[in-house]
């Protein structure tokens, strides 16, 4: 009788969890084992490095809120005295949190006053397939790269206008390719200028600041266009070989209508006009912040206060409120707060650690296998250090160091690194420019085929830079 009592009890439990459960309680038991094991972390730091792995496998696995998975995290650290509940209350206090509400807020304006649905009548008459229309919308995206000095910048100003061609696509699947085609094209394009990140002036003042050399606009200029041009164009034709749908329809519409409207060009109206003198204002705060000292958070929510005043303004202030996804917000404050942690806990300090010890092994090398090394190493930072700028001050001055004690060209290590680190698509949490596009209603961009993408893209990057490098950067004086 107790064989059989048995068999019947495991054959309950094992009906009651599925492969996906087993999974994931096995994954869990894993991450639980090698935190353990890792002595030189202490408690607070193993506990936050085991909730970064957690979050990473809900976000990926299950269909729960990512946002719901995020606070859970938190709360779980915080449960475990891994840290004060003061985390989960000034996850709040992000920079990213305040500059995705002014961006909600600023996209519900340009919507309302009509100018989003000009901009949209000129990409449907200039193109009526839905291929041209996404090349179209892709050369839009990588020309702004050089005039808006902010990723998140674009990101907050292309999402109204997605949201409204989001309309003209048919099914979730096109929708959902839109949706991420937006930022990654935005994150893709970011190399093109010096000021295309913030990141990139981080990294260069570090080089002038403990070397005698530096990268100049132009220079930065001849190295990183050509290469930004052919990226991201070999990313949109493998994001359509890859994830567009291969049943899609390929006509946009033979009427151009918006919201079932038929559009027909006509003058400006007021609310048009006062919308492009705020977003003018807001592009000047924007491209003089090194001189006026605000970031970019601040000055987007002060532009979108702009937006809701009572008699100039172009929107209410009820109407800008009930525009912002509380849902997209609450995950971003978590999964911002979840990255923090990892710095302050010394888990990222750790990770460079060994990543460094690892260089030193090969300070022998030829310089080619170093920079594949290095462009690795840049290349998948994001996976651990999800801040782009946190990833430029804490690798920067440890490659620099390095770079110089092996003898190589600063300058070019400085270059490729900062490259690299652009790479920023494998989770939703990895870049603010993806953060604004996600859960963000019918054009919901999915954890998994993010993922999926990522596994496709990391290594093309890697090759490109590659390529690149044994060609036109030697061609035009890059090497190490």
């Amino acid at each position: 009788m107790v064989g059989p009592f048995k068999s019947s009890k495991w054959t309950v439990f094992d009906a009651r969890l599925s492969k996906k459960s087993i999974w994931m309680i096995s994954l869990h038991l894993l991450f639980f084992m090698a935190t353990m094991l890792i002595g030189e972390l202490d408690y607070s730091a193993r506990v936050s490095l085991f909730a970064f792995l957690s979050a990473m496998t809900f976000w990926v696995m299950t269909s729960l809120s990512a946002g719901f998975v995020a606070i859970m995290v938190i709360i779980g650290i915080v449960l475990f005295r891994a840290a004060e509940a003061t985390l989960l209350y000034e996850s709040f206090a992000q920079e990213v949190v305040w500059l995705m509400i002014g961006a909600f807020i600023i996209g519900e304006a340009v919507k309302q006053s009509g100018l989003g649905d000009r901009l949209i009548y000129y990409l449907l008459r200039k193109s009526r397939q839905k291929h041209t229309l996404l090349l179209f919308l892709t050369n839009l995206l990588l020309v702004s790269a050089f005039f808006i000095p902010s990723t998140s910048g674009r990101a907050a100003l292309t999402k109204p206008i997605i949201s409204e061609l989001g309309q003209r696509f048919h099914t979730n699947e096109e929708r959902g390719f839109l949706a991420l085609l937006a930022p990654v094209v935005i994150l893709m394009s970011t190399s093109a200028t010096l000021i295309g990140a913030g990141s990139h002036l981080i990294g260069v003042g570090l080089l002038e600041n403990t070397t005698d050399q530096s990268i100049s606009y132009i220079q930065w200029f001849i190295w990183a266009v050509p290469f930004t041009i052919a990226i991201t164009f070999i990313t949109f034709f493998i994001m359509k070989w890859f994830i567009w749908p291969s049943h899609s329809l390929t006509e946009v519409g033979k009427s151009i209508s918006i919201n079932g409207h038929q559009m027909k060009p006509t003058t400006m109206t007021t609310k048009e006009k006062q919308t492009l003198r705020l977003i003018g204002l807001l592009l000047l705060a924007w491209l003089t912040e090194h001189v006026h000292g605000y970031d970019i958070g601040f000055i987007t929510m002060a532009g979108a206060l702009l937006f809701m005043l009572p008699r100039t303004g172009v929107i209410s202030w009820k109407e800008g409120i009930n525009a912002i996804s509380w849902q997209l917000i609450m995950f971003v404050a978590a999964a911002t707060a979840l990255g923090k942690t990892l710095v302050d806990t010394g888990v990222v300090g750790w990770i460079e650690g060994g990543l460094l010890d690892v260089l030193n092994v090969f300070d022998h090398i030829p310089n080619w296998l170093f920079m594949i090394i290095m462009l690795v190493i840049a290349v998948t930072s994001h996976l651990y250090v999800h801040s782009h700028t946190t990833r430029a001050i804490i690798f920067i001055p440890s490659i620099i160091v390095f770079s110089e004690s092996i003898g190589l060209n600063t300058a070019a290590v400085v270059f490729l690194s900062l490259l690299g680190m652009n790479y920023c698509l494998t989770f939703p949490v990895s870049s603010k420019a993806i953060l604004l596009f996600y859960e963000a209603g019918d054009m919901t961009i999915d954890a998994k085929q993010l993922l999926q993408l990522s596994t496709i893209l990391m290594p093309v990057y890697i090759l490109v830079m590659i390529v690149f490098y044994f060609t036109y950067w030697q061609w035009t004086g890059l090497q190490l």
